[in-house]
């Protein structure tokens, strides 16, 4: 396919693909669904080689959410049936933590439920981040806390944070239609404060939430001109009892395009396959460690995710290697870029385009496990 050379050649330039040829890939038929993977393959090989960098989520306060976000298990009114607990102490958070770094996680994630932290709240994460550092050498931590205000991420910087995690989720056009507690601006403020605080800012998207292809291209190309160093893709996971229980859209072939056109858009930065995989992707896991440069190791927030045992074995079963604490994740130029981002040239109803996977898939909901284990509980953890 034309397309694709282009695509290819785009990608290794790390030039901004067209509107166009980013929908081209969502539209692209599942005959050609194999040729869209390798040519994304070339891209993340050039940039990323064959290595995987693996994350571990600590949930540090679950459920009880003040805020309304459709997807969410923990919102407003939810009635899914999730752990729910207040925060946890340093040491509990970090001897969950050490459970993933052993598993060969590189980066924890430490992530709390709310609009956004109190400044006793951030008093607390520093304590943890503190206590994580110290016990495990050269871990990176990412801190997800929801809205920031001002000067806490500076706060969390100073205790030793690496990056700040908040996603834009979907089109600012759609913002509105899943949540009505925050904007789509409120959003991209707070990772542009975590930016200008000097930390990598991570901010990604959930797909399967009933959006359109231009819907999709519009959050990515969003997330190209915001410049994160790292783009989590998650897949929704419809929880009984929140709003989105019944949006299930996505199919395997899907999610692939999807993480493709990510993976064209932004070329250069840590595409990170996030949760949803394991019940949407299923099988074809390993088919997305050639579009993706990361993922989550075991467990996710409130679901449960394939044993991490599990997951070392697809990467080097796939012709994968775990990427070791002693490498930089990103690529040198954006390592030294000021601000990093994608490089320095970067200046509803499901839409008919997206053909056949539009149509309803069947609910899978056999494999939307509620976690049970780990932070929270008495069970170890999944690593």
């Amino acid at each position: 396919m034309d397309l694709l050379n282009t695509l290819v050649e785009k990608g290794l330039r790390r030039e901004l693909p067209t509107r166009d040829e980013a929908l081209a890939v969502l539209a692209s038929s599942d005959d050609e669904l194999l040729d869209v993977v390798a040519a994304a393959g070339k891209v993340r090989r050039k940039w990323f080689g064959r290595r995987v960098k693996l994350n571990y989520l600590v949930n540090l306060k679950s459920g009880l959410c003040p805020e309304d976000c459709s997807y969410c298990s923990q919102r407003l009114g939810s009635k899914a049936e999730i752990l729910k607990y207040t925060w946890l102490k340093p040491d509990e958070a970090s001897e969950a933590a050490a459970a993933g770094v052993a598993g060969g996680a590189k980066r924890v994630c430490l992530v709390a439920s709310g609009r956004g932290p109190t400044d006793r709240d951030v008093d607390r994460v520093s304590q943890t981040i503190e206590a994580i550092k110290e016990q495990n050498e050269g871990v990176e931590v990412c801190a997800c806390l929801g809205l920031l205000s001002e000067g806490q991420a500076e706060r969390l910087r100073a205790a030793g944070a690496d990056a700040y995690n908040h996603n834009l989720n979907t089109s600012e056009a759609t913002y509105g239609d899943i949540t009505t507690t925050h904007t789509y601006a409120d959003r991209v403020e707070t990772v542009q404060q975590a930016q200008q605080a000097g930390l990598s800012a991570c901010s990604g998207l959930i797909a399967g939430m009933g959006e359109s292809d231009e819907d999709l291209v519009d959050v990515v190309f969003a997330l190209r001109e915001l410049d994160p160093d790292s783009v989590p893709v998650n897949f929704l996971i419809p929880f009984e009892g929140t709003p989105l229980a019944k949006e299930w859209h996505l199919t395997p072939q899907r999610c692939l395009r999807i993480l493709a056109m990510a993976r064209f858009v932004c070329p250069d930065v840590e595409v990170r396959l996030a949760g949803g995989r394991e019940v949407h992707l299923r099988s074809m896991q390993p088919l997305a460690l050639h579009l993706v440069n990361s993922i989550f190791l075991g467990d996710y927030l409130t679901s449960e995710g394939q044993a991490g045992k599990a997951d070392l074995e697809m990467i080097a079963d796939a012709g994968f290697e775990v990427e070791g604490a002693g490498t930089t994740t990103l690529p040198e130029h954006r390592v030294h870029e000021e601000g990093g981002g994608c490089g320095s040239v970067c200046s509803a109803e499901p839409s008919a385009a997206a053909g056949a996977d539009a149509e309803q898939s069947a609910a899978r909901t056999d494999l939307v496990a509620v976690r049970r284990r780990g932070a929270g509980t008495d069970l170890a953890p999944n690593a």
